[in-house]
């Protein structure tokens, strides 16, 4: 990816070891005339994915708003806006290093990355819930007292509930399960009462299942991550730029279209929807938007 407008600056910064992407910042290098770089994921459906060879999701068209308010900003009306692939290991450095301007993705903004990069206003909340047969009377975790729950083998939600199994001695026999199919097969087998995973992931794989209204996602959240558009923490007023936009769709409402255009509407590749209302934590959290999370 080539930088024709940093110059000197960016050499300089570069033999330095300071991080490239303090040597210009964003606003003025756009007014010089250079790119938007937005760093997209390939597949985390529906924030960030590329299908038929184009980046899409809600968080890239959250970008893409924000690429039009930079527009009118500079004053560069003909602003090119450029894609880069980033994965998980590689997106905080490539933000950190100033490769990209924007990471568009379903990252989640914590108190350990906030230390590298900055965040702006959580376009999406997510947390562990519960996945069980509609006829259950399940609807929360405490329903599963001397029953079995599941959830995937070395991830977060499994650590969460073991651990509030043993300190709250909620009787809940936990077992894992390899995957996050096998999981939801072991909830319609009935060889699990429940199966614990985030919330946004649960919706989907119910969605993709033969029979999708045969199982609900129930409960509140047993962990919470907001995710956020992810940015350079040394650009102040690029990031008060991309701050008061968000802040604007979100009190404006102009966000709630562009959550059900991915979230209650079909979508690409299955056509089909996800069927995810915004959630009550999220639906909270709008009500003052920031960029300050307790998280």
């Amino acid at each position: 990816m080539k930088y024709q407008h940093w110059g000197w600056a960016w050499c300089l910064a570069a033999l330095c070891g300071a991080p490239a992407a303090t040597a210009t910042p964003v606003l003025e290098r756009v007014s010089a005339g250079g790119k938007l770089v937005i760093a997209h994921r390939e597949s985390a459906v529906p924030f960030s994915y590329v299908q038929s060879g184009k980046p899409m999701g809600y968080a890239v068209d959250l970008c893409l708003r924000i690429a039009e308010v930079v527009r009118k900003k500079t004053g560069a009306k003909d602003m090119g806006v450029e894609f880069v692939l980033v994965s998980p290991s590689n997106r905080i450095e490539m933000i950190e290093q100033g490769k990209a301007d924007l990471e568009c993705g379903s990252t989640t903004n914590n108190a350990e990355r906030r230390q590298r990069v900055a965040f702006t206003v959580p376009h999406f909340i997510t947390g562990a819930r519960l996945l069980a047969k509609s006829a259950s009377p399940i609807d929360r975790l405490e329903d599963l007292q001397g029953k079995t729950l599941a959830s995937t083998k070395g991830t977060t939600p499994l650590k969460a509930v073991v651990q509030a199994n043993r300190e709250r001695l909620m009787g809940i026999q936990i077992v894992e399960a390899p995957d996050h199919a096998r999981g939801v097969e072991m909830v319609e087998k009935g060889e699990a009462d429940a199966f614990l995973m985030d919330d946004v992931l649960l919706y989907g794989l119910a969605a993709s299942r033969p029979d999708p209204k045969a199982l609900k996602v129930v409960g509140r959240f047993v962990t919470t991550e907001p995710l956020a558009i992810m940015l350079s923490k040394n650009d102040p007023d690029f990031k008060k730029l991309v701050d008061d936009e968000m802040r604007r769709l979100v009190t404006s409402r102009e966000i709630y279209p562009i959550y059900d255009k991915w979230f209650a509407q079909p979508i690409a590749p299955h056509n089909k929807p996800l069927n995810i209302p915004v959630s009550y934590l999220l639906r909270d959290f709008w009500k003052y938007p920031t960029d300050q999370v307790p998280f």
